[in-house]
């Protein structure tokens, strides 16, 4: 420590209390954090954000573009699955 003041039984004491509230505390919001279902919620919103903007209104060129991937995808398989068939 910086101070080289000695400290008195009662200031280490408060210091210590002070410190196990503290850690109490982060370990309470990190368990809050890791329970599934807040983990879930979070994911839940996530995805709505995605999907919505700040409005509540359809992100319909994102959902153009990902119909359009699949699609791409789906297309490319089909076609890779009818060249191989063929021989």
């Amino acid at each position: 420590m910086a101070d080289t003041k000695a400290r008195t039984a009662e200031q280490i004491e408060a210091d210590i209390a002070a410190t196990r509230a503290r850690l109490a505390s982060a370990v309470d919001e990190l368990v809050d954090r890791a329970n599934p279902k807040n983990v879930a919620l979070r994911q839940v919103e996530q995805a709505k954000a995605q999907v919505f903007d700040e409005r509540g209104q359809l992100r319909t060129q994102k959902i153009l573009a990902v119909v359009g991937a699949v699609g791409g995808v789906v297309g490319v398989l089909l076609v890779i699955r009818r060249l191989v068939g063929r021989r």
